[in-house]
């Protein structure tokens, strides 16, 4: 028996492996709704990542508050949302995570400097400078095993959604527990932008 799709799936890694493509792919598989966690970032972050330069703790504390309350908490048991965000940090990802269960599953995106790297060269129209990517390299604290399901990004994006599905339909797959212990002090930055994305209102992704 094929198990249930998880409440919140998580589709993280760096600027340019492919979160979003990958993700919104992900969601029409799951039949699920799909939220960019970089819509959601306040101007003055954007601005900062447009300036090259690198976001602070401080900066993203408030983004990821938003994206555990607004999207995490607010996605109900019947329901499933697929959320691409970076995540690079351990603490990110139990901030995110702790205490919600073994419904909320994490798929890394893991890629070479050199492949993110020449993609980020090719894009056009998005915030991130590729001058950031030393940057996120240097923050980020792959999640192992245990934590994450772990995608090569050697594939085209439709392969690698559909390896994500996979992975989290498998019988066979141990999901973690995000003990509620892990759960880092909010400390006192709130951000709470006018309203929660439609697309977490909306049915599913067409």
């Amino acid at each position: 028996m094929q198990p249930p799709s998880p409440r919140v799936v998580i589709v993280m890694g760096v600027s340019g492996s492919g979160k979003s493509t990958v993700g919104l792919l992900l969601a029409n598989l799951l039949n699920a709704a799909f939220v960019d966690a970089d819509d959601l970032h306040p101007p003055e972050n954007k601005a900062k990542m447009a300036a090259k330069i690198p976001l602070t703790d401080a900066d993203r504390l408030p983004w990821l508050q938003h994206l555990r309350s607004q999207i995490i908490d607010s996605t109900p048991q019947s329901r499933t949302t697929v959320l691409a965000c970076s995540a690079l940090k351990a603490s990110y990802r139990h901030l995110l995570t702790a205490g919600t269960g073994p419904d909320v599953r994490i798929v890394f995106l893991h890629g070479s400097r050199d492949l993110i790297a020449s993609r980020l060269a090719a894009r056009s129209g998005h915030f991130m400078p590729p001058d950031l990517l030393t940057s996120q390299f240097a923050t980020l604290e792959p999640p192992s095993p245990n934590d994450a399901i772990i995608i090569p990004i050697d594939a085209d994006p439709h392969s690698l959604a559909s390896q994500a599905r996979l992975a989290l339909l498998s019988p066979h797959s141990s999901p973690p527990t995000h003990k509620s212990s892990d759960l880092p002090s909010p400390g006192n930055v709130a951000f709470v932008p006018d309203s929660t994305p439609e697309s977490i209102k909306s049915e599913k992704i067409l």
